[in-house]
């Protein structure tokens, strides 16, 4: 039974969504690369085509651009070291079936040395011995058009693709800033590891082409934090949530948004219904982008267009449905605490409302779990 399950597959189970971004990803790039830049039709004037490895290197960046084979360095030197190695070979070695194998190994050699391994390189080292004909009147030129000019191309593609569906390629480096701008890094990614131990790590398990360090970082850090939700106590959302709450109406002021904030001295309002439904929240944040928007627009300092959502002479025509988040985590009464330490580990939320159904019954602040956490921490065991 084992032997058969060595055989069934190993990734995790990848959403429809993920996958659907994914494809469509793939579909734009190539789309875009190959009616703009690169003909279908082999040219030989200017070498600007398509090859069959670049569907291999869309799957890689559109489909786990976090992975280091991926990342532009990889993709751009390995496929024009690959090419530059493939034409030598094929100039140099006159039978097809030991030249494709000569080019492919002596390929994997030179990537590796060069930290450039990418997989679709060796489809590039096969294509320009099997296509002598071609290189043989495109030369080394072969190697710059299609083939770095087309991956850099699809690199420049899934970048944009990147950005514009949420994620990040290329991927950020070990010792990129933090979210905040700041030298520190996340909250949950901070280690007591350096770079270099990451770094060993990998090599020791001989993972380093399939995972980078910023990618150990974080998963140790992940790990490290569900590992302590293990030690608390066994407590529930509705255990700890505040439930005398004070919330506003879609159509309440942002001046008196920004009387509640200052009088309670909250960091989230939530935002309910005729019927006390639940509808979005407010968190300081929002004024404060608010307060900017303010001050592009009337061109005054960040301070007195601040100062003017604050004020009471100032205009209450701004309603709280225009700057409510309403794509926030959300727990019911029965959410184990644990699970909400890393919906607020790294700042994104101050608070996680608590629904009942529709209904909003309480909310658990960022203060309500370091109160918890505190508790738990001197209760003797």
């Amino acid at each position: 039974m084992h032997f058969i399950r060595s055989f069934g597959p190993v990734v995790a189970p990848s959403s429809s969504q993920e996958a659907c971004r994914a494809g469509i990803g793939a579909f734009i790039g190539l789309a875009l690369v190959g009616l703009f830049l690169l003909s279908p039709a082999i040219d030989l004037t200017t070498g600007l085509y398509l090859v069959a490895p670049f569907g291999a290197t869309s799957v890689l960046l559109f489909a786990v651009p976090n992975s280091p084979l991926a990342q532009p360095w990889s993709a751009v030197m390995g496929n024009t070291l690959a090419a530059v190695i493939g034409v030598i070979v094929g100039m140099l070695v006159p039978d097809l079936a030991l030249g494709v194998a000569l080019a492919v190994g002596l390929s994997v050699i030179v990537m590796m040395l060069c930290r450039a391994v990418h997989p679709p390189a060796g489809a590039v080292a096969m294509t320009a011995v099997m296509n002598s004909d071609v290189v043989e009147q495109l030369g080394f030129w072969f190697a710059l058009a299609p083939v770095a000019l087309g991956t850099i191309a699809l690199v420049c593609a899934a970048a944009i693709y990147a950005r514009l569906t949420g994620r990040h390629y290329p991927f950020r480096q070990f010792n990129e800033q933090s979210k905040h701008l700041t030298g520190d890094r996340n909250p949950s990614e901070r280690l007591g590891l350096s770079e270099a131990e990451l770094t060993q790590i990998l090599e020791r398990y001989r993972q380093s082409f399939n995972l980078g360090v910023e990618d150990l970082a974080r998963l140790i850090g992940a790990a490290e934090l569900q590992a302590s939700t293990h030690a608390m106590v066994p407590l529930k959302s509705a255990d700890v949530m505040s439930r005398d709450l004070i919330t506003v109406r879609p159509e309440t002021g942002l001046r008196q948004i920004a009387d509640l904030f200052r009088r309670h001295k909250f960091t989230s309002l939530p935002v309910v219904g005729k019927n006390d439904e639940y509808l979005g929240v407010i968190f300081q944040i929002h004024l404060i982008n608010r307060a900017r928007q303010a001050d592009l627009q009337s061109q005054s300092s960040f301070l007195m267009a601040f100062r003017r959502i604050f004020s009471r002479d100032s205009e209450d025509t701004i309603p709280a449905r225009d700057i409510m988040s309403t794509t926030g985590p959300r727990a019911s009464p029965d959410t184990p605490i644990a699970a909400l330490l890393p919906m607020m580990a790294d700042g994104e939320v101050d608070a996680v409302p608590v629904l009942d159904g529709d209904r909003i019954t309480g909310i658990v602040t960022r203060t309500d779990l370091i109160a918890t956490m505190a508790r738990s921490a001197v209760r003797p065991l």
